[in-house]
């Protein structure tokens, strides 16, 4: 895919009596899927589409998503005078 791409459009598939999907070609080469690969499956757009991801993928971007929000949350507590923090962490405590 192109730098800063969200989505693309790949072509056209047909499910197949037995429920499988042919990826394109294209597809396989640009997003790095190989025979074999683990994907899972999601339903998407209110239960109208289907999307597919790597499974290494979601531990990766999982990972990233936990760092990030560590990072947020230290740069809150700096930020945030100190009386706030301890009546913050009081609430969550208390949930």
């Amino acid at each position: 895919m192109k730098s800063g791409e969200l989505v693309r459009c790949f072509g056209s598939t047909t499910l197949g009596p037995r429920g499988q999907v042919v990826i394109p070609v294209n597809a396989r080469k640009d997003l790095g899927l190989e025979s074999g690969d683990t994907l899972l499956v999601f339903s998407s757009f209110h239960g109208h589409g289907v999307m597919l991801l790597k499974a290494d993928a979601i531990e990766s971007m999982l990972s990233k998503a936990t760092e990030r929000i560590s990072s947020m949350e230290k740069q809150v507590k700096d930020y945030l005078p100190v009386s706030k923090v301890k009546k913050n962490q009081g609430l969550s405590a208390s949930k």
